[in-house]
């Protein structure tokens, strides 16, 4: 699944947003594209699920890919 963060991401935010990820599936494998202002997740979960955890951290994100 891809999510797509309103703001621009930093590389201070990497870690914080996989940290975020794994807080709601620990086996999810995540990637964050700085340039493209993406998160890809792989997980067997919702995307929904994962919402969650972005607003947790104050980022806005829209499912661009479920």
């Amino acid at each position: 699944m891809k999510f797509s963060v309103k703001q621009t991401i930093h590389s201070d935010d990497i870690a914080t947003l996989e940290h975020a990820m794994k807080t709601v599936d620990a086996d999810a494998k995540v990637r964050v594209d700085i340039a493209t202002h993406t998160v890809d997740v792989d997980s067997w979960l919702m995307p929904e699920e994962f919402i969650v955890a972005f607003v947790d951290e104050d980022y806005d994100v829209r499912i661009v890919e479920a």
